[in-house]
């Protein structure tokens, strides 16, 4: 594909050059600096200045001025011109001779030192001499298959070396040590320093014209088969893909990123980067092509031109204008070795942008986001693309130069609808990635706002998600916005996040009270239940308490049940308010109580009085209306009698006052055990509720965690109430065996065989006689163990205290007591395991020092 990298300008043309002389044509040509050498097939060379010129249209020209003509001694044809400007000397190649002849004047050096015998010639770029003062020369000798290699001093030349080649070199191009020779039938890398050679590939030099050019330290280029310009390192290996030109090629030079190519009728210029042919200059009868130091001359036998390659900003904007995007992508980084670090970086971010933009209107989303977060892009001026998504208050403006050409979204789509609702959902993805990133970084307002409004505008569920987290939406854009979207729940969120609580909870009212329809959540007056719940404004809650309740008494009375724990101590949500106002809620208060005593575990007479009197309550209304397998009853019930159970903190007299006369006898035998009236709760248990089960459930509850001879006097009264019937029940007789077989080791034997009648059988009796042995045998073998235990101590304590008697201790005057630093007054003491010796009202007053408590403790404590 085409792109303008260079303009073809004359430089010198026939007129100054020849005049009228038509045999006179142009062998050679040399450029150093504003320096231009022209050698001529009459043994003629030219000096020209060279003043380059810019004009405002930025169109080039040259301004040529003609310095000198010198006619060598001998008329023959200059076959090559190099210009040493280290040494202000000019090599030139006439008649199979290299003279030296001053840059200036182009008079030959008065010594007339020569090279004779040369073929061609070329300079080493790369000198391997160190010395300042001489250039390194490399010819292709007369003599069959030579190449010499000489150092050119301002006035002298000195042959080096002298390497010999199995087939004549026709080419060489030189870099170090490293020699690339174009051979009769091949190319090869020598190194004339060890001798090592390498074959890189054949060629045949009578079909066509070798082409050796060195294009950078230690790599060449060279015209290779089939039309192909092979690029190969000294260690003959290829780091890049070949060009592909023409079969005819006269010439090649090097304008990175370009490679320019000469034949008979074009100039064609291919880039290295990509090796795609990106220009072609029709140009007739030309036949020299070099390159020197940036500057690409081309000449004809009559006259000289110059390539002038365009500014490398200006190639990438032509590509980026004709949409070739990765075309501009591979220049701009190539140019990277051409422009100033600090400049490239600036000038690649820009183009990256550029072709994002591209790539965005062509709706290759990826690629453009790409190009856009290695462009660093300010994603302002992408948003800024969409009519009305920038806050009013942004003060963002876009790039100048512009980094596209469209004025906002409608004219990028051209109005097609579903290219636009693409472009939508591309930004609301890239805003959703970037604007927790450092590419938000400044701008969040306007980032969030826009993301906001896309999601507003696409009814997208990620709206809530955004408003529900930490964000920087500018609140009367996006309050405006949501209304016109009736968005309502969102606009609640949008002022709590901005800390307005009242005005979302005013807003949520109205959506479930129907004033305003917003169906975002079907489970509103939950949530709002649950947000008063969490809410620290205390007065927003007493606020909207009576709001709660009338919706739903069972759901509203969560905004005081499920409140964090640390606010369960603050005032404003005192018990007796929070009560006051559910008086007129029953089912809230009731949950409210279990609240505070079964959950708090709050120790307070009224509450638990209170909630047992609302639970007997309800019970006794279930009863009047005849509800008797109604579940609601059954459960209230169990409520109640768990709660006569676990509590001892409610008015027992009140609550079976209130029981009186009614048929709750099973909790009227609860609380007569509260009393301590087991004989009554017993009674009630066995001979009028018959519930055998509950009457050993009884028991062991009540007794619980008050000691096993508090267990078995009940589980005594128990056996009594089942024995001690005025009509001896089969029933009762076989709840007594039962109570005596699966209890048997709350039961005191001895007592229980006193009370049985005599005409109960053992073989009745076995499962109870049984354990009571087990455990009779199990008692008498645990005391046995714990007075053997004991024994065993005392001995250990025995044993210790002779051997301490057997230690001598020394009581006098001088000796301190290690607890208060005093002498002895009396002959009395204390005297620990380690030696040390304190008053006795010492060691019975306090603790010995850290230091003497360690040291004092010994296996069995004791002194």
């Amino acid at each position: 594909m085409s792109v303008k990298a260079f303009k073809l300008v004359p430089a010198v043309e026939r007129e100054m050059l020849m005049g009228d002389k038509a045999r006179i044509n142009i062998e050679c040509i040399e450029c150093c600096g504003k320096n231009l050498y022209i050698g001529t097939n009459d043994g003629s060379i030219y000096h020209f200045l060279l003043e380059e010129k810019n004009s405002p249209d930025e169109k080039t020209s040259f301004t040529v001025t003609k310095q000198l003509h010198k006619y060598l001694s001998v008329r023959k044809a200059v076959g090559e011109l190099k210009a040493a400007s280290a040494l202000n000397r000019l090599l030139v190649l006439c008649d199979s001779a290299i003279m030296l002849v001053n840059m200036m004047n182009l008079e030959p050096i008065p010594t007339g030192a020569r090279i004779k015998g040369a073929v061609t010639f070329t300079l080493n770029e790369n000198p391997v001499s160190g010395d300042p003062f001489c250039v390194e020369v490399c010819i292709v000798s007369v003599k069959r298959r030579t190449i010499q290699l000489f150092l050119v001093y301002e006035d002298r030349v000195q042959i080096v070396k002298e390497v010999f080649t199995q087939e004549q070199p026709c080419a060489v191009a030189v870099d170090g040590h490293y020699l690339c020779l174009a051979l009769t039938t091949q190319y090869i890398i020598l190194n004339y320093n060890t001798g090592a050679s390498q074959d890189l590939f054949p060629y045949s030099s009578e079909e066509r014209r070798p082409i050796v050019k060195r294009i950078g330290r230690q790599e060449f280029l060279l015209a290779g088969p089939g039309g192909l310009g092979m690029f190969a390192t000294v260690d003959g290996i290829s780091q890049r893909a070949p060009v592909h030109w023409s079969e005819n090629v006269i010439g090649a030079a090097l304008c990175f990123p370009y490679v320019v190519a000469l034949d008979e009728e074009f100039i064609t210029v291919h880039s290295m980067l990509d090796q795609q042919q990106k220009q072609t200059l029709a140009f007739k009868d030309g036949h020299i092509l070099q390159d020197f130091e940036g500057k690409v001359i081309v000449a004809t036998t009559k006259g000289v031109y110059i390539l002038v390659p365009l500014p490398l900003e200006r190639q990438i904007q032509d590509l980026l204008a004709s949409h070739r995007v990765e075309e501009a992508l591979v220049l701009a980084r190539g140019a990277r070795r051409n422009i100033p670090k600090e400049k490239f970086q600036v000038m690649y971010k820009r183009i990256l942008q550029q072709a994002g933009f591209i790539q965005f209107a062509q709706l290759q989303f990826l690629e453009a986001k790409e190009l856009f977060r290695s462009g660093q892009l300010d994603v302002r001026e992408l948003i800024s693309l969409y009519p009305f998504l920038l806050p009013a208050s942004s003060s963002f403006i876009r790039s100048h130069p512009p980094l596209h050409e469209y004025a906002d979204l409608n004219q990028l789509t051209q109005g097609d609808q579903e290219k636009m609702a693409k472009c939508k959902q591309f930004l609301m993805s890239y805003l959703n990635e970037v604007r927790s990133t450092d590419v938000a970084n400044g701008y969040k307002e306007d980032v969030d706002t826009a993301l906001l409004k896309l999601y507003a505008e696409a009814n997208h569920e990620s709206l809530l998600d955004l408003l529900a987290s930490e964000n920087f939406c500018i609140l009367t854009d996006s309050a405006t916005w949501l209304e016109k979207h009736k968005k309502f729940f969102a606009l609640g969120l949008l002022y709590h996040s901005n800390g307005q609580d009242a005005a979302a909870l005013q807003l949520w009212v109205k959506i479930v009270n129907g004033d305003i329809q917003d169906s975002t959540r079907t489970d509103l007056y939950e949530y709002i239940v649950d947000f008063l719940t969490s809410c620290s404004d205390h007065e927003l809650v007493w606020k909207y308490a009576e709001w709660l309740l009338q919706q739903s008494e069972e759901i509203g009375i969560y905004v005081f049940t499920r409140r964090p724990q640390e606010e369960g101590q603050d005032n404003s949500f005192n018990p007796d308010d929070v009560m006051s106002c559910l008086n007129k809620y029953p089912k809230s208060l009731v949950k409210y109580l279990e609240f505070l005593v079964l959950e708090r575990r709050i120790q307070k007479e009224k509450y638990h009085t209170h909630l047992a009197v609302l639970y007997l309550e309800k019970v006794l209304n279930l009863k009047s209306l005849e509800a008797e397998r109604n579940e609601e009853l059954f459960e209230t019930k169990a409520k109640l009698q768990s709660l006569l159970r676990e509590s001892d903190l409610y008015r027992t007299r009140f609550i079976l006052d209130k029981i009186s006369g009614s048929d709750l006898h099973m909790e009227c035998a609860i609380l007569y055990g509260k009393l301590e009236e087991h004989d009554k709760a017993l009674h009630i248990l066995v001979h009028v509720l018959k519930d055998f089960a509950a009457a050993e459930d009884y028991c062991v509850w009540n007794s619980k965690n008050r000691g096993i001879l508090y267990r078995q006097k009940l589980f005594h009264m128990l056996l009594t109430a089942y024995l001690n019937s005025s009509s001896a029940e089969h029933e009762l007789v076989m709840a007594a065996v039962d109570l005596l077989n699966s209890h048997a080791a709350d039961f005191d034997a001895a007592l229980v065989l006193r009370l049985l009648p005599d005409s109960w059988s053992v073989q009745l009796l076995s499962s109870f006689l049984a354990g009571a042995m087990r455990e009779s045998i199990h008692s008498q073998r645990m005391s046995q163990i714990a007075l053997g235990l004991a024994k065993a101590e005392n001995l250990i304590y025995k044993h210790e205290k002779v051997k301490l008697k057997g230690d001598t201790t020394v009581l006098s005057d001088r000796k301190l007591c290690q607890v208060c630093q005093t002498p002895f007054c009396e002959p009395a003491f204390v005297r620990y395991p380690n030696g040390s010796v304190v008053h006795t009202h010492c060691a019975a007053g306090r603790l010995v020092t850290s230091n003497t408590n360690r040291h004092f403790s010994s296996p069995s404590g004791r002194t």
